[in-house]
């Protein structure tokens, strides 16, 4: 068990980095970028961070790695068909689910 005041002393040391790392470009960065490379490389930054955490989940998520691969590709599917993000998650989901069901009789 952590003694209290160490976990305090985390505590105020991780709020002190979150608040400097919010608020650094807010100090730095006054006026509007104007440089297309770095105003197009930030837009995309969200989306590639995004990608970085959910992938890497998706395939150790599932029981095995044949109903994630699947899943995925249900989802990318749905989602270059333009359906709506529940339908997506939904059909991903149920993909999972019912490819390990179907493994459960032949694994």
């Amino acid at each position: 068990m952590i003694r209290t005041d160490v976990f305090f002393l985390y505590l105020v040391v991780m709020a002190g980095v979150t608040y400097l790392i919010r608020m650094l470009p807010l100090v730095l960065c006054r006026k509007k970028i104007e440089n297309r490379f770095i105003r197009s490389f930030l837009y995309y930054v969200p989306y590639a961070v995004l990608s970085a955490m959910t992938i890497p989940a998706i395939f150790y998520s599932t029981g095995c790695l044949l109903s994630a691969i699947l899943g995925l590709a249900c989802a990318v599917i749905l989602s270059l068909l333009e359906k709506k993000l529940l339908t997506v998650a939904i059909g991903a989901c149920g993909t999972v689910f019912i490819v390990e069901y179907v493994m459960t009789f032949f694994g």
